[in-house]
């Protein structure tokens, strides 16, 4: 108890600043002399204990800084978004009055360095402040940073110093004190429940072992740390858009690892750094180093870099930056979880220690921000100015992307890349490219841009890499991750353009007042939505399995497998009921539908033949609770809840086996391992009816309890490759077996239900190194790999082989009921939108096959 109250001291900053006499002077991180402002609440004024004696609570951290910004001139408070739970997400703007006073003007200038890099002069850097973002706990459960982000803002607001005064001068400090304040609330309401009056550091009491699914993510169980890229999220998207207004030249991004480790800060591997990043960015982190590294020796804390993570996929918070001009470092302190804990390799660690360590870190970044700031500010404007020659370098024009036959899928990605202020436009006339046709409206995004680098990062298809070894995935080619056609555009090719019309895509009716049915074209991404909307309204829906042609206002028209017939005759509402409804639908989700006058068609079956089956209204179930996988779990209930308005029971993996499974037509098993006394009821259900869905591991625990029949795809030559390597090789070799994340592409069975509305070869995101043979039984085979599947991403030579051919989708019938396998995972971070389409076919079509 006596070492948590002498660290409670260190991480005081009024202590700081009058230290104990039994305290080295040496230890108090170089802070000695700075004395604190009265008038501005310390944390222990507002939250009721000293910082980094416990874990604070969101609220908590949120008032404090509320109150800050009321006492001091230097703090402005903005709330810039909340979370899907409604807590705000804030931040507080720390500058000296004066800067205050222009602050509009200085965020201008900033932006001048990539608006117009050109126009700005050596001189003009030299007038200019710094831009600090500094970023904490976006993994609720890595708690550490977020109580730092506390003490950091009372040192700057209270501070009475020169070199606080220099800082707020020089530079624009943003302060961002809890990304994650949902997965923070559920983190520190575990910890308060099972704690009492004394620490416990034995590291098998209940207090530091969270229940499912933890404290690290959000609402939906998404990884933040992840969502930078995609931005699914409203606080990612929020933060995006501070991100390009601020345009900051740093960014600092606070985490905790494994307890047994020490502090980690960047630079990270060297050869798994993305070559999009220029390596002026790496050799600054190197620089900054040198600050942390003198902070952390002051006060005698062990430390490393350049030996783990990387700075490789663009959608984590300490590697954006580096794409867009800044230099993000990347913070990660072995953690306590509670209070204190045991451990092997650094004794008893207690939550200030780790505190301590974070607020050092946070006043090192402060430190080489302002001596650095005159090269931030300059590498930052050189990235942009030479935006043009990096484009020539890479031998590209541009890159070109269709929709795929849907307008919404295109339309949201175009808005998605706005939103990293990429610039976008549409053709004016058809374009070619190695013998695709790209249609007038197809999107074109020219290299010759300040964003060029990151235009490369998010639509290149890499496959060769320096390095086999990923701390995250290898690929992400925002193109193919929505299922929409793409091709690089070579220097000299003309190209026809418009700027890019960024409103939602409307749906089209062709109406007739004497319809006699609707006719809805499957394969719009939220044509599901619309289907349910239907339903829920009453109205029968049946699904079309064989092409037709049909007249529509007087005109022949083909209609594709998987289109949507609205009798009206049928109903048992009004057709006035049903008229509405259809426009409701068109105007809601981006629709099409076209009036018929006859059930008569001019070609294929007609409206009244058994080739349409009325689609049943489903009752979904998700397994969730221990054994799920909580991410894969997540992302599919925000598919379904966010974007399809879908309602989803969650049911607890614990109490499945007594849950009464006939109150749902389909069950989804994203990802886990599960008991396999679950097998025996899930299989009788099936049996009489049910639609089982199991995705990636869930899919394997289905095959191997007998649910379906599949053969697993041995890797024969993992352990001699294994036995002939080197002993001080052998993580680095098992680590290049891996499947991180990479795009592999399939051939699909567009006649079956559960492919309808995608096109005979579609790229599907991969994770995970087990493959199954093909299906046996006779149109189960819905998507398999083709024989040269890489589209983009690191695997290696041996498990390239084994997903040769290897099951993607497969779909069996069981008694009256289906199980479909996705082996892939059909919604990978919420912005999966192509294969998401593969997991609503199985929803609404997984009983008309």
């Amino acid at each position: 108890m006596r070492r948590l109250l002498v660290l409670l001291l260190l991480c005081s900053p009024g202590a700081l600043a009058q230290q104990a006499p039994s305290i080295p002077m040496e230890l108090p991180l170089r802070l000695v002399g700075t004395t604190f402002d009265s008038t501005v609440p310390a944390p222990s004024d507002v939250i009721g204990f000293e910082a980094g004696s416990k874990h604070a609570r969101p609220e908590a951290i949120v008032r404090y800084y509320e109150r800050v910004a009321d006492a001091s001139p230097r703090v402005m408070l903005e709330t810039y978004a909340h979370t899907v739970e409604g807590r705000p997400l804030v931040q507080a703007i720390v500058t000296s009055p004066a800067n205050h006073a222009r602050l509009d003007a200085i965020f201008e200038a900033n932006r001048r360095l990539s608006d117009s890099p050109n126009a700005v002069s050596d001189a003009d850097l030299a007038q200019m402040p710094g831009i600090v973002w500094m970023g904490y706990s976006v993994h609720g459960n890595e708690a550490s940073g977020a109580d730092a982000a506390l003490l950091t803002l009372h040192h700057l607001a209270a501070g009475q110093s020169t070199e606080v005064g220099q800082m707020l001068d020089d530079l624009v400090i943003i302060l961002d004190p809890v990304y994650n304040p949902d997965g923070r609330a559920r983190f520190v309401g575990w910890m308060e429940r099972y704690r009492g009056p004394s620490p416990i550091s034995d590291d098998q009491d209940i207090e530091p072992d969270e229940p499912w699914p933890g404290g690290r993510t959000n609402h939906y169980w998404f990884d933040l740390n992840r969502d930078w890229l995609p931005a699914v999220h409203p606080s990612s998207e929020g933060r995006l858009e501070r991100f390009h207004r601020f345009r900051p030249q740093f960014l600092t991004d606070f985490h905790e690892m494994g307890g047994e480790s020490t502090f980690f800060f960047q630079p990270g591997i060297p050869s798994r750094t993305n070559p999009n990043t220029p390596q002026a960015n790496q050799d600054m982190s190197g620089r900054m180093a040198e600050f942390h590294a003198a902070i952390l020796d002051d006060i005698g804390s062990l430390y490393y870099s350049k030996e783990s993570f990387d700075d490789f996929y663009y959608g984590k918070g300490s590697t954006y930056p580096d794409v867009n001009g800044s230099v993000g470092i990347l913070f990660e302190q072995a953690s306590s979880r509670a209070l204190q804990v045991d451990t092997d390799n650094n004794g008893l660690l207690t939550y200030p220690e780790t505190v301590r360590n974070q607020f050092a870190t946070s006043i090192s970044s402060l430190r080489a921000a302002l001596d650095l700031r005159t090269d931030l500010l300059k590498m930052q404007r050189d990235f942009y100015a030479e935006s043009s020659d990096f484009a020539r370098e890479i031998g590209l024009q541009g890159y070109v992307f269709g929709d795929g036959g849907d307008a919404t899928r295109a339309a949201h990605l175009a808005r998605l890349l706005g939103k990293h202020r990429i610039r976008v436009e549409q053709l004016t006339s058809p374009l070619t490219v190695d013998g695709t046709r790209f249609d007038v409206g197809s999107y074109y995004v020219a290299l010759d841009q300040p964003q060029a680098r990151l235009i490369n990062g998010v639509m290149e298809r890499p496959s060769t890499f320096t390095d086999s070894l990923f701390y995250d995935v290898s690929a992400w080619t925002l193109p193919l991750a929505y299922g929409l056609p793409m091709a690089d555009v070579s220097r000299g090719t003309r190209v026809a353009t418009r700027a890019a019309d960024a409103t939602e895509p409307q749906g089209r009716l062709v109406d007739a007042p004497n319809a006699y049915a609707y006719l809805i074209p499957w394969g719009r991404l939220y044509a599901p939505r619309a289907l349910y909307a239907l339903q829920e309204a009453g109205i029968r829906v049946r699904l079309g399995t064989t092409p037709m042609t049909a007249v529509v206002g007087g005109k022949e028209m083909e209609f594709g497998r998987g289109t949507l017939v609205v009798s009206v005759g049928e109903q048992d509402v009004p057709a006035a009921v049903v008229r509405d409804a259809v426009r409701q639908a068109v105007m809601d989700d981006g629709i099409d539908a076209y009036a018929v006058t006859t059930g008569l068609s001019q070609a294929g079956p007609d409206l009244g033949s058994t080739s349409f089956d009325v689609i049943a209204q489903p009752k979904i179930a998700l397994v969730v609770g221990s054994g799920a996988s909580s991410s894969d779990a997540g992302e599919i209930w925000h598919h379904l809840g966010e974007r399809m308005d879908l309602p989803v029971v969650l049911l607890d993996a614990g109490s499945l086996g007594n849950a009464d499974l006939s109150r749902y037509t389909t069950l989804i098993m994203a990802g886990g391992y599960y008991n396999s006394d679950l097998a025996a009821s899930i299989r009788t259900w099936v049996r009489g009816g049910g639609h089982l869905i199991a995705t990636t591991s869930a899919a394997s625990w289905a095959i191997r309890n007998d649910l379906a029949e599949m053969e697993e795809r041995e890797d024969a030559d993992r352990d001699s490759i294994l036995a002939a390597t080197p002993y001080a090789e052998l993580g680095t070799m098992r680590g290049a077996q891996a499947v991180g994340g990479l795009i592999l592409t399939a051939n699909v069975d567009t006649t079956h239900p559960v492919a309808y509305g995608l096109t005979p070869t579609f790229p599907f995101f991969r994770r995970g190194t087990t493959f199954y043979a093909p299906s046996e039984t006779p149109g189960s085979n819905v998507a398999v790999y083709t024989d040269e599947p890489l589209a983009a991403g690191y695997i290696s030579p041996d498990r390239l082989e084994q997903a040769r051919g290897s099951a993607v989708v497969t779909a069996l019938r069981s008694g009256r009921g289906s199980i479909v396998l996705l082996h892939d995972n059909p919604a990978f971070r919420g912005f999966w939108l192509g294969t998401s389409t593969v997991l609503m076919n199985a929803i609404f079509f997984g009983g008309s096959f």
